[in-house]
């Protein structure tokens, strides 16, 4: 958010918590340029009241960057397995609600909307290594994670088909591990697995959303971009 503050953006975003939202603009002190919305985007239309919040507002919008997570929907059983009701959740939350949004900003914004960039991962594109959670199953990438961000690929492709006759551009970004939440015999257990050597820098993550979001990048709609420091290609 920061990086596109500074480029003299209006940023909206949202959270789960008027606290956290607050916590936030404080820390970027830019009340002007940065403006959040308290949602839980699972809950029953709650895209659609965005949306309409957003419209009423006057606010328009040229580019969706769709990035909601939740923990709550990972959790994981000491077999590394999970129950139905967190497999839908984080279903819901990785692929229905990007849609809701994205086709509610379609339909209401048609000719201010220009790209609109999907949050993926890794697991969206290969299976998790069971290396990486040091044989601990409780530890290991949640299955709903990985299935879920696959279905985003797919969901990229098939709104910049159903989007291109509007000039809406709409791609993918899969991210490798992000240094910062782990130990460090996860970020060397990491390291033996992918080309880098090494996981990515928060610094490291805002340069393929401002190119995707940028006109450097217009004649690329419907791809997954694999920002990992090579975990996929081995």
């Amino acid at each position: 958010m920061t990086h596109f503050a500074n480029k003299g953006w209006v940023v909206l975003f949202t959270s789960t918590s008027r606290l956290r939202s607050q916590d936030l603009l404080d820390e970027l002190g830019q009340p002007e340029r940065v403006i959040g919305f308290v949602y839980h985007l699972n809950e029953p239309g709650a895209p659609e009241k965005l949306i309409e919040e957003v419209n009423s507002g006057g606010h328009t919008v040229n580019h969706l960057v769709n990035n909601a997570r939740s923990q709550e929907s990972l959790q994981l059983n000491p077999l590394g397995q999970t129950d139905r009701r967190h497999f839908m959740d984080e279903y819901l939350l990785d692929v229905v609600v990007p849609y809701e949004l994205s086709i509610l900003l379609f339909n209401s914004q048609p000719d201010e909307l220009r790209t609109i960039t999907n949050i993926g991962s890794q697991y969206g594109v290969v299976a998790s290594n069971p290396y990486l959670s040091g044989g601990d199953a409780s530890q290991q990438s949640a299955i709903q994670y990985g299935v879920a961000k696959a279905a985003l690929n797919h969901l990229t492709k098939e709104l910049a088909v159903r989007m291109a006759g509007r000039n809406v551009r709409v791609n993918c970004v899969a991210f490798g591990g992000v240094d910062g939440r782990v130990d460090r015999a996860f970020k060397a257990r990491y390291a033996d697995l992918t080309p880098s050597r090494r996981m990515l820098s928060e610094e490291e993550v805002e340069g393929p959303v401002a190119f995707l979001t940028s006109e450097a990048s217009s004649s690329i709609t419907g791809q997954t971009i694999r920002a990992d420091g090579g975990w996929t290609i081995w």
